[in-house]
């Protein structure tokens, strides 16, 4: 341990530690900008671009950066001397003298750090710099992500998130100087590149520099034809995070009260993606169980993410033998409300919308896919994020907070505990061996807990004993570890029956598209425990036992695994090298 003094506070931190840690140790607030920490991901952003964190300490002859100086024995620093707090101010105003200033219809207003820390310094009135400001053409190529480099500060943490953490390296600092700026090589869209559209680099932008494609005007216009019957589902990690957009707990369940909003938005129908995440684990388990029987095609990949497909599709097409062939529980969801419900209710599918509210960005790029449609119709036809629901309640002045609990509606709104926990890495491994035990043993699953392959570690290996077979499973989050997983199998270093990957921290309670959380995984944590209780709670906790699915099978579907699913719930994957 190194001792040393924090305005005049002793403090003792582990060797390698920095400043920026002692003083969260004391609760003592220096300001940052570019500062990442994702210590479940064992990534620490360090390289200081911003410098706000200056500080004082006794000895040296300039002020250092408390986010990458790290602490020595004896060390007696000063984090609020008039000098360094003169320094803050300047480099705030300097970042603004070169920022747009149209905050009252910024997307981040009021959300910005930017705009947050220029208020703490007191920074008001005239800027006390002026000049030529930075412009760069608006980058709106994708359907996920909108991308303004005008309100870029060169922070770098999108940087650091695409290279370091999902090692994409889709973004990186082009040019030196005034003229720097963070963008694809040869100011290439991102429509070009190897990008997923994870979002994590929106999840970590402190300005608007990088933001979702925002479909809520179109969701208001569908919602106000008379002539069409729009139907919403919610993803599992959507009600545990909506809450924080109103002042809730992090990790507050608000199921019923969001059941209640979109109600009261007027959708016509409020549905529910767990029931098509138990209907996922039908198909996906069949297909784990078939491949392992026929020793072919191992591992088994879920495919529930569009980032992480896209990734494997950019940097291991030669690997695309392992992808479940199973479409992500939203899109069978599309598929289902305009075959099945569409029959049950006599409506024409192409009267009906199906409107997914998600926690991922990419989300939006996947429902853009050729091949996820059915008779020249989409399965989905709009994404909104969480965020963009919080903002459709803001917008019709509703109390979200105040809202009574509503139930889904029938018949696709009834689900396990198991589709619950697809919002949280491994979740979906953990729901598929639910099933997979029951199918292969024929007995019954007591303990449906598999806390082995829980957690927060970016890689997680388990063998399952299945009454004898040793199933071998690994699961991964966040884009980096997926590489790292792939790499061990295609080296032959390792080998499993069956893997999970999910693109972003977390999983899907982490997405690009969930209340902005800037890397904390705190908040991941939180999310992430209210997951699994809300599964405990559920009556029913395995995909296979949840009626709605067994009557879907009977009335419509037929076998797991037969033709009409597999026309209905199954899709391909392509090689798309850039």
């Amino acid at each position: 341990m190194i001792n040393l003094k924090i305005n005049n506070i002793d403090v003792s931190l582990p060797e390698n530690s920095t400043i920026l840690d002692g003083a969260k140790k004391l609760g003592i607030k220096i300001p940052t900008l570019c500062h990442l920490d994702l210590c479940d991901l064992k990534v620490v952003n360090q390289v200081a671009s911003c410098r706000v964190c200056m500080v004082h300490i006794d000895g040296y002859r300039t002020l250092m950066p408390a986010c990458a100086t790290k602490v020595r024995d004896g060390m007696v620093i000063q984090t609020n001397t008039s000098e360094a707090i003169a320094a803050r101010r300047t480099v705030v105003e300097l970042l603004l003298s070169d920022h747009p200033t149209d905050c009252l219809i910024c997307e981040k207003n009021t959300n910005c750090d930017l705009q947050t820390l220029a208020a703490v310094l007191g920074i008001r009135g005239k800027l006390k710099y002026e000049g030529k400001k930075s412009t760069y053409p608006i980058d709106k190529s994708s359907t996920s992500i909108y991308r303004n480099p005008d309100k870029c500060i060169v922070c770098r943490r999108c940087e650091t998130m695409c290279s370091d953490v999902q090692t994409c390296n889709v973004l990186s600092g082009v040019n030196r100087g005034f003229d720097t700026v963070i963008q694809p090589a040869f100011e290439m869209d991102l429509n070009t590149t190897p990008c997923t559209f994870c979002g994590q680099c929106i999840a970590v932008c402190p300005t608007s520099a990088l933001t979702e494609i925002n479909n809520v005007d179109e969701v208001w216009s569908v919602i106000n034809d008379k002539s069409k019957h729009v139907v919403v589902q919610t993803a599992p990690a959507v009600r545990f995070a909506l809450g924080e957009e109103f002042g809730m707990p992090v990790g507050t369940e608000v199921t019923g009260k969001m059941v209640n909003l979109l109600n009261k938005l007027g959708f016509d129908k409020v549905f529910d993606t767990d029931f098509a995440a138990d209907l996922t684990i039908m198909e996906e388990a069949n297909e784990l169980i078939k491949r392992v029987t026929d020793n072919k095609n191992l591992p088994l990949l879920t495919s529930c993410c569009p980032s992480w497909v896209n990734f494997i599709e950019h940097n291991f097409s030669d690997l695309l033998y392992m992808p479940s062939s199973c479409k992500s529980p939203h899109q069978m969801f599309g598929a289902i409300a305009k075959t099945y419900y569409a029959e049950k209710e006599n409506i024409d599918p192409k009267d009906i919308v199906v409107v997914s509210v998600m926690p991922c960005v990419a989300k939006k790029y996947e429902s853009s896919r050729e091949e996820l449609s059915h008779n020249e119709l989409k399965d989905v036809d709009y994404v909104i994020t969480t965020r963009e629901l919080a903002s459709m309640c803001r917008e019709a002045g509703l109390p979200f907070t105040d809202l009574e609990d509503m139930e889904f509606d029938n018949p696709l709104g009834e689900s396990s505990g198991a589709g619950t926990i697809f919002g949280s890495t491994g979740g979906v491994m953990e729901a598929a061996l639910r099933t997979s035990y029951e199918w292969l043993t024929k007995k019954s699953l007591d303990k449906v807990d598999f806390n082995n392959i829980r957690g927060l570690d970016g890689i997680r290996e388990a063998t399952i004993d299945i009454d004898g077979l040793e199933l071998k499973v690994a699961i991964a989050h966040g884009l980096g570890n997926a590489r790292t997983l792939l790499n061990m199998i295609k080296n032959k270093e390792a080998e499993y029956h069956a893997i999970e990957i999910m693109a972003c921290p977390g999983g899907c309670i982490g997405g690009g598209g969930q209340p902005y959380h800037g890397g904390n995984p705190d908040v991941i944590s939180k999310r992430r425990d209210a997951v699994y209780n809300a599964d405990k709670n559920k009556t029913r906790r395995k995909s296979h036992e949840n009626p709605s699915i067994k009557k879907l099978y009977d009335e419509y579907l037929g076998d797991v695994g037969g033709k009409k699913a597999h026309e209905l719930l199954h899709t391909t994957f392509k090689s798309s090298k850039k």
